[in-house]
């Protein structure tokens, strides 16, 4: 069974502490090809209509998983949806790595997409990213939480075993698989990587989990949500790692489009995703896995303010130009 210890459900308050701190100081940095002039710490549309793009075909986007191919089935029913509704082609993009898909994005080769919850300030700041959506359960509640977990038999069983020992991360830019643990292991726990602990990364939450129940990573920071869909797929089995850390609740996924299209074609995007009826899906059947049924309307200045405060606290900052 996996164990989970109740003290370690919600971040201290030394880290809640520190959060604050920073909080003072979360704000976006938009780079200089894009500007703000509402405020809301995204980038703005355009106002010269010839920089307006109205393709023939859209691309989509997924963040970045172990088999992209799965999920390339998954959201076929959505982007036929979404296809009916634009009156456009759609294409579904495997992208291999988060970095694969934020350049993606700042070169115009990507429309719309997914961005995990980490990534999604670099794609907000660095490539005119226009968050709107994410997924929620049907009575409206959001999030995952990070995990620290491990195999059992692996001899640690507190945080404070990995000292001497590897934990993986998923990718520099990722909220639940690098900043947040490393914050919440400086705040909580003096724990500093490359110091007290080796580090690895994996590319993904599904490769660090599948990393942790091979042994080949002793321990790995991940997203529960995505541990959960992998146990449901029969991809792992309960039992197959120990949790010796679970974090407070972050939002999810971000759904979005980038900040150029025509905005009549933004506003038949964003009308398919709220209007799509996800009942008898593949993306009902995969994603109620980790509790999500539905999409809802979400803005990256509220939404996102805690991870920008993590963000904060390790030091981020975006050098996009």
């Amino acid at each position: 069974m996996q164990t989970l210890s109740l003290s370690r459900t919600l971040i201290s308050a030394a880290v809640a502490s520190a959060f604050a701190l920073a909080a003072v100081n979360a704000s976006a940095d938009l780079s200089s090809r894009y500007v703000d002039n509402d405020g809301d710490m995204i980038a703005d549309v355009p106002s010269d209509e010839s920089q307006w793009v109205d393709p023939d075909t859209l691309v989509f986007a997924y963040t970045p998983v172990e088999d992209p191919a799965v999920y390339a089935d998954v959201w076929s029913d959505f982007l036929d949806h979404l296809s009916e509704a634009t009156g456009k082609k759609v294409q579904f993009f495997p992208v291999q790595s988060n970095a694969a898909q934020q350049e993606a994005l700042r070169a115009g080769r990507l429309h719309v997409a997914g961005f995990n919850t980490g990534g999604v300030p670099v794609a907000v700041n660095c490539g005119g990213f226009r968050p709107f959506a994410m997924m929620a359960a049907e009575d409206g509640s959001f999030g995952y939480e990070m995990e620290i977990i491990t195999y059992p038999g692996s001899g640690i069983e507190d945080v404070e075993d990995l000292q001497g020992r590897q934990l993986a991360f998923t990718s520099e830019t990722s909220n639940s698989g690098f900043r947040a643990p490393s914050a919440l292991l400086r705040s909580e726990y003096g724990m500093e990587a490359g110091e007290d602990f080796e580090t690895a990364f994996s590319g993904s939450h599904d490769n660090s989990i599948l990393g942790v129940v091979n042994e080949d990573y002793d321990a790995a920071a991940i997203a529960n949500s995505v541990g959960k869909r992998m146990i449901s797929r029969g991809v792992v089995n309960e039992g197959d790692y120990d949790i010796i850390y679970t974090s407070q609740t972050f939002p999810t996924t971000a759904y979005g489009l980038a900040n150029n299209l025509n905005p009549e074609l933004a506003e038949k995007i964003q009308d398919a995703f709220f209007s799509y009826d996800w009942e008898g899906t593949a993306l009902e059947s995969e994603f109620a896995n980790s509790g999500e049924a539905q999409f809802i309307p979400i803005t990256y200045q509220e939404n996102w303010e805690v991870i920008r405060t993590i963000a904060d606290a390790n030091g981020v900052t975006y050098d996009c130009d």
